[in-house]
């Protein structure tokens, strides 16, 4: 019986906190292959110098995504920021590589424009706003809630250090949500006396608040209410990347059974 080749993967952000988690991941497993990084601070030298990889075949790491290119991969995963991550979603898109996205930032616009492409090359994209299990129900549940309860906000914690906002986790959360439906509002924001933008903004017709002080890692809240009554379901984050690696894993090994854009780590499960 002929050996099933394993899954070549790239890691774009392969030096970063949560990308360099996922490297040591990929390479303890049997069925996936880690054959080169991107990473502008680490190019031009071994990703397994840089991680203190087990001793192995050459892993190398590239500046750009066009460099990377000289290597074979099946899978691009990005670890990066969004403004170099559509760019190399899209590059890895046109040259027959699917793509596993761990980016935040990225706007339903921007998932438009990579679904089109996504589609126009029969290529696969999963987008991921955050790969911990625990965000996984806490999207499920909250769906669940949404169909009885017709109240929500969402709030999203993480670090001072966190550039961008709000996170990839609050913006996949309000995206599941609205796939329910609006929240009711029983005071238009619109109509809010005072200063508006105390009321968080409206992403999918929810509301969002971001909070960022030292001290969070990351959290993630949604809050429903009704007449007397209200439910808080809530992910909390340690300081480790380990809870996101299983995910990611998951995500590579899924991500080329079907062709197009899918959102969210339930969407493969």
């Amino acid at each position: 019986m002929a050996t099933k080749r394993k899954i070549r993967v790239c890691v774009a952000g392969a030096t970063g906190w949560a990308g360099s988690a996922l490297c040591k991941g990929i390479v303890l497993t049997e069925d996936l292959e880690l054959v080169c990084g991107i990473s502008r601070s680490g190019a031009n030298r071994e990703l397994s110098d840089l991680l203190d990889l087990p001793d192995g075949e050459s892993i190398p790491v590239f500046g750009t995504i066009e460099d990377s290119l000289k290597v074979t991969y099946d899978v691009l995963v990005d670890y990066t920021k969004a403004d170099a991550a559509k760019h190399q979603i899209m590059v890895a898109l046109k040259h027959q590589v699917n793509v596993v996205v761990g980016t935040s930032g990225l706007s339903d616009q921007d998932y438009q424009e990579i679904e089109t492409l996504a589609n126009q090359n029969q290529q696969s994209v999963l987008a991921v706003g955050n790969f911990a299990i625990s965000v996984v129900l806490l999207n499920k549940f909250a769906q669940m809630a949404a169909k009885y309860m017709p109240q929500w906000e969402i709030i999203d914690y993480a670090s001072d250090q966190k550039p961008d906002s709000p996170s990839g986790s609050a913006l996949e959360l309000a995206y599941k949500l609205s796939q329910v439906g609006k929240p009711v509002h029983t005071i238009a924001v619109e109509d809010t006396k005072g200063i508006k933008e105390t009321r968080g903004a409206t992403i999918n017709g929810t509301q969002v608040h971001a909070v960022r002080l030292p001290g969070y890692v990351i959290s993630l809240e949604a809050i429903f209410g009704k007449t007397d009554e209200k439910l808080t379901i809530k992910h909390e984050a340690g300081s480790s990347a380990a809870p996101y690696v299983d995910g990611a894993l998951l995500a590579i090994r899924e991500v080329g059974s079907f062709k197009g854009l899918k959102r969210g780590l339930d969407s493969i499960m």
